[in-house]
């Protein structure tokens, strides 16, 4: 039990030292990838906290990181919107979205929610360090695997239904593959099955970026030049995606 709890504490340290890194990046303004980094880490944060629901401090930790999730969102949304519309030559649409951006990364870096987080994170491995003492980590091991076989399960139930909805798939996916890299030691994945994951994953997140686009471009005119590009892509990312999804309930379950 002891290895597996060192474990667990040296990956949150590692994670708050992430965080505290875009943090810096984000209020110096060094970098556009910082958001990207800073919401990649929360994600595998969430990963690692949602097998250990039930122990003191999780629900916490997790509330907070959502939060910041939460508040990231739309930011990294325009920002994707951005670099597509830089990349396919509409210079005016991207800078509209973008001449406000390095004050957004400071106010990201700022704000109330991220400092939140990072002081409930810096006390938690106090927190796993007085349950094991406390002995209330019997079980750890066993409910862990327990909880990431139940993702496993929730993800195969959603390929296995006919109309499954691809928003769903799409958050499952990125859950079990987070999870699996999470705790590799007790959810060993298969490479076959980690590539279809990370395909399916990619695809998904394609069509999800088309439809967010189209639903915008109702209502923002100058993003009507890119509406038929991204009808096209959007139906040539459902079908990535569903042979993907196919081989990923073929071979994993």
């Amino acid at each position: 039990m002891s290895a597996l709890v060192d474990q667990l504490v040296a990956q949150v340290i590692g994670l708050e030292v992430g965080l505290l890194s875009c943090q810096a990046r984000l209020a110096a303004v060094t970098d556009d990838e910082a958001l990207h980094d800073l919401r990649t880490t929360v994600r595998r944060l969430r990963s690692l906290l949602r097998p250990l629901r039930g122990l003191p401090g999780v629900e916490q930790l997790e509330s907070a990181a959502s939060t910041v999730g939460q508040l990231t969102t739309p930011l990294r949304d325009r920002e994707v919107l951005a670099a597509y519309l830089y990349q396919h030559g509409h210079q005016d649409a991207a800078d509209r979205r973008l001449r406000l951006q390095p004050e957004t990364y400071r106010r990201v870096a700022q704000s109330p929610e991220l400092a939140q987080l990072l002081q409930i994170l810096d006390a938690f491995p106090r927190f796993i360090r007085a349950c094991e003492h406390q002995k209330l980590l019997k079980g750890l091991r066993r409910r862990i695997k327990k909880r990431l076989s139940k993702q496993w399960q929730k993800l195969d139930d959603a390929l296995q239904d006919p109309s499954h909805d691809r928003h769903r798939l799409r958050l499952l996916i990125k859950r079990v593959r987070y999870a699996a890299e999470a705790y590799p030691e007790l959810d060993k994945l298969p490479a076959k099955s980690l590539l279809h994951l990370k395909k399916a994953q990619a695809a998904l997140g394609d069509w999800h970026d088309c439809w967010q686009w189209l639903a915008q471009a109702e209502h923002q005119a100058d993003l009507q030049p890119c509406v038929g590009v991204w009808h096209r892509t959007m139906a040539e990312a459902e079908g990535q995606a569903d042979r993907a999804l196919d081989k990923l309930s073929g071979d994993c379950f």
